[in-house]
């Protein structure tokens, strides 16, 4: 735990198998017998997650709590697939509101509008808009720049896409939904984003695609192009979309071209005969992309590196706390000898700070512009 001026913020972490007590070990170890204004929680969709809230609540009282299930969870402690992790903050100077909206009924853009709207609440010198949203639902891009198009420039963005019906907001487990938090302080709030991944020239056009999916590059079929590519990369030659992929567990990383340098996107699966490749967020047509590559060295510095760049944002104060959203593509590539290297980078980063936060299926990070929907990178929300 860690505190300031009676400011503190705290990070716990159960692995224990039953729901409610998993959730009542980790609330507990990082509220500590306070009175928190917030408590973020990341269980595992393994997990009974109404069982799991009720543990959170029987420690919380009154806070507000939002979360989350993933590809799993952080905190200093470490990684796992199976846990709950939680952290939590409180103290003066802090302001938490939340509001949920669900995309079925509204539309991606509105909804995150609606939850985006949350921020009226909050009159504080410093400010954050942390979105929790489903990864399952159609056009996450949507929500981000219907959230944009309520606050505006001025305020940041951050957080996380979730597996399925995991959205967490006070008791209730929603499915579907947007889910605005925000963050008010009277100290600095600093967001770092990291990845790690670097060009392989000579880059391409994406000369046709509809939303998620890439028919053309360059002109050519998209799936010839990076068959071809990875024929010459000394990776052997795979011949089909399932070879290429291998049925989703091989990640190509893409490097999406904006003015204030790449967002990452993930493509995981292609289509044989129509030739296109696809992930799960929108690269536009006529977008400048990088094939992106790295070693896992570099995968871990980019950790460290992410979290550097969120204390750094705190103006020379000294960090409270920091909630973390990595992305479970990175897991994924990092292998476990990799995670727990990762781990023990943001330890190094941080010292004895606390954090905590969950392994997304896609990130969410704006400091500047409308654009702010990231995969395979490391997102950092730290706190004076």
């Amino acid at each position: 735990m860690s505190s300031t001026s009676e400011r503190w913020f705290g990070a716990g972490h159960s692995t224990a198998a039953d729901s409610a007590k998993a959730g009542g070990e980790a609330a507990a170890q990082a509220i500590a017998g306070r009175t928190p204004a917030a408590v973020f929680v990341f269980a595992s969709a393994g997990h009974d997650a109404v069982a799991v809230l009720a543990g959170v609540r029987a420690e919380a009282g009154d806070a507000v709590v939002v979360g989350g299930a993933g590809l799993g969870e952080l905190t200093g402690a470490g990684a796992t697939a199976h846990g709950v992790a939680v952290a939590a903050l409180g103290g003066p100077g802090f302001t938490v509101r939340a509001r949920a909206a669900g995309v079925a009924g509204l539309g991606a853009r509105a909804a995150g509008a609606e939850a985006a709207a949350v921020m009226t609440e909050i009159d504080a010198p410093h400010t954050a808009l942390l979105l929790v949203v489903d990864g399952t639902v159609l056009g996450p891009h949507e929500i981000v720049r219907g959230a944009y198009s309520v606050v505006g420039a001025a305020v940041p963005l951050v957080g996380g896409l979730t597996r399925g019906s995991a959205q967490f907001l006070g008791d209730r487990v929603l499915d579907g939904s947007v889910i605005g938090v925000a963050l008010g302080s009277d100290r600095p709030i600093g967001i770092g984003i990291a990845h790690g991944w670097r060009r392989v020239e000579p880059p391409l056009i994406v000369t046709r695609s509809v939303g998620e999916r890439i028919y053309e590059l360059d002109g050519e079929p998209a799936l010839d192009v990076l068959l071809r590519r990875a024929a010459t990369s000394g990776a052997g030659a795979p011949g089909t979309a399932a070879e290429l992929f291998q049925d989703g567990v091989n990640l190509q990383p893409v490097g999406l071209a904006r003015r204030s340098g790449l967002d990452i996107r993930s493509l995981h699966a292609g289509d044989d005969e129509e030739r296109s490749v696809f992930g799960t967020a929108e690269i536009p047509q006529g977008a400048l992309v990088w094939l992106m590559e790295a070693e896992r060295d570099e995968l871990v510095a980019g950790a460290g590196a992410a979290i550097g760049a969120a204390t750094a944002a705190l103006g020379g104060a000294e960090p409270l706390g920091l909630l973390a959203f990595d992305c479970g593509g990175r897991k994924l590539t990092l292998g476990e000898d990799g995670i727990a290297e990762e781990v023990a980078a943001m330890r190094d980063a941080l010292g004895d700070v606390p954090f905590a936060g969950f392994y997304t299926l896609g990130e969410i990070a704006r400091l500047r512009g409308a654009s702010g929907l990231h995969q395979l990178t490391l997102v950092a929300l730290a706190l004076a």
